[in-house]
Order: C-alpha cells, then structure tokens, then sequence
C-alpha cells in the first residue's frame, strides 16, 4: 500500500484528500507542524508527496529544489497558481506534476496513479558508452563523477538508450512519461530534456542528444 506525504495548510483541503486517498486505497499522512517541513519530507518516507506552493513562512518551489538534492520521491505539486511560469519552476526544480485548485478527484486520482506508475525503480544497471546507469540508484557515472536523474529524466534517458542512434519522437516520450495523452504537457518535457542534456554535459557528453526539428531526439 502506497504512503502519500499531504503538505497543505488549508485544513479542509488536507482532510478532503485525505479521506479521498484513504477510499483510494492509499496511507494518507498529514502535516501538521509547519514550522519543519523540510525535516518532514526527507524523513517521511512516504512513496509519493502532494504539496502546495503556498505554505506558511515557507515557498513549496524552494523546499522541492532543496529536496531534490538528497531525494528522488516524486512530488505533485498541488496548487491554486494559475501562471505557466510557475508550473515551468516547479518541474524545473524536479516535479513529477502539476496540478490546479480547484481538482477534480478522479483526475487526481489517475494523475497520482500515472507517476506512481512510471517512477516504480526496476533496479536495472545499464551501459551508455562509458557512462554507468543505474535506474535503482537514478544515477549517470563516468569517470568517478555522478549525476543523480529525476524519475522523468531516467525515463527519459532510459527510452532513448533502448532506441539509441534511432529517432524518438516527442509523442513517444510524452507516452512513456504520462502513460495516457490526457495529461501530456509539452513545456514539462521540454524542461526535462533540457535538464537531462545539463548533466549529461557535466559527464563530459554535451552533445549526447541531438534534436531533429519536427521529428524529435536522438541518443548519440
């Protein structure tokens, strides 16, 4: 049975979601102490995060930067900020989604069973050149430096090692990505292509990926 982290300050939202997790068949576990949020999330050791932008004395998109530099557990970030720009921050910072107030719960629901879904760790090691990679650890090595990669980026490698030296279009990493195209979200992946290329060129590999305009990526 999956652990879902709620951090939301809004009382009655907290408790709606969690009685609609509960139904769901997840463990439901609620902040309640805001005063420490940051020691909560690396030690909650939940299976997935929902958490709000706004919070008391705290800003949801600085708290998932910091936690992404120890933890790869997907986050959803569940807020009532409308602006692009602000969805483009938080899955720059490593969200693995992005939601709205007011949500309908269905969509929520499948929302959260999408990411659980595609971040499942499969403990794979595979080789790209002299690059080691490591799905269980979400990690890239070369030459004694590592780089740790967000569940979507690893997905996103991942497929285009399978089909390295092939074409894969973007259409094809959004499926891979959000498993239905309702949820597709062109910006989001192009945020994490370009994140997935930053730490590919801090190994050493600037210019692993090649764009084919109209067409999509290649792994070299």
């Amino acid at each position: 049975m999956n652990k879902i982290l709620i951090i939301e300050d809004d009382k009655t939202l907290s408790e709606e979601l969690s009685i609609l997790l509960n139904n769901a068949g997840y463990t439901a576990e609620k902040v309640t102490d805001f005063g420490n949020v940051s020691s909560l999330l690396k030690s909650s050791g939940a299976d997935l995060i929902l958490m709000d932008i706004n919070l008391p004395g705290e800003n949801g998109e600085a708290l998932l930067q910091e936690f992404r530099k120890t933890k790869d557990t997907p986050v959803i970030m569940l807020t009532s900020r409308t602006a692009e720009l602000d969805e483009l921050i938080s899955m720059s910072y490593g969200a693995d989604d992005y939601i709205t107030k007011p949500y309908n719960p269905t969509i929520l629901l499948l929302r959260i069973s999408a990411v659980l879904k595609r971040t499942r760790k499969t403990g794979q090691e595979m080789i790209y050149k002299d690059v080691h990679v490591s799905t269980l650890k979400g990690t890239l090595s070369r030459n004694g430096a590592e780089q740790m990669l967000t569940k979507n980026e690893m997905l996103i490698f991942r497929l285009l090692l399978d089909h390295s030296g092939e074409i894969v279009s973007r259409d094809d990493l959004m499926t891979v990505l959000w498993d239905n195209n309702e949820f597709i979200n062109d910006n989001a992946l192009s945020v994490n292509i370009s994140r997935l290329r930053n730490k590919l060129a801090d190994l050493g590999l600037p210019e692993a990926i090649e764009t084919r305009k109209k067409q999509g990526y290649v792994l070299k």
